[in-house]
């Protein structure tokens, strides 16, 4: 198939992507628009949509939290096993995009062998900066592990009388 001279010129394939183009712009010759689904996500946001870590449950944990947006069908439980006021042990199952399977492994990693008051401290940004970047057009679903982790840490300071913050 030969492509015309375009009318408009685009920086790169993203931003013909990107940008909603009616079907009688022309493109520059030479310029190939991506075939099929275009992958977003970096090798290491990939690697654990892919081969998430620490996937499974927890029984008898001792914190445990369950997220889900009814919107999209999004959902996300995730359980700790604490000793001496550390994540010795957490699990997560997740029905996602690849992008929240992926963040909420990476939350996972980083919330293991913390202290609970280490493990309160871990942010989105701290999920984003180790996994290198995500997209920018997922929505809040994608950070769900944060959300999910600071749950299942206020439940396991519920049944165990309350915050250690101060200890």
């Amino acid at each position: 198939m030969r492509q015309r001279q375009a009318k408009r010129k685009s920086d790169s394939w993203m931003d013909l992507y990107k940008k909603n183009i009616p079907e009688e712009t022309e493109l520059e010759l030479g310029t190939e628009l991506p075939h099929g689904p275009v992958l977003f996500y970096n090798e290491l946001v990939a690697d654990h949509s892919t081969n998430p870590r620490n996937v499974g449950e927890i029984y008898n944990a001792d914190g445990f939290a369950h997220l889900g947006d009814p919107t999209c069908g999004d959902w996300m439980k995730l359980w700790i096993k604490v000793n001496a006021d550390r994540i010795v042990d957490i699990k997560f199952l997740s029905s996602g995009c690849a992008g929240a399977i992926a963040t909420s492994s990476m939350t996972t990693v980083l919330a293991k062998g913390k202290t609970i008051k280490e493990a309160k401290r871990i942010t989105d940004a701290d999920v984003i900066l180790a996994l290198e970047g995500i997209p920018g057009r997922d929505g809040k679903c994608i950070l769900s592990g944060t959300s999910a982790l600071h749950e299942a840490i206020r439940n396991y300071e519920q049944k165990n009388g309350g915050s250690k913050e101060n200890a």
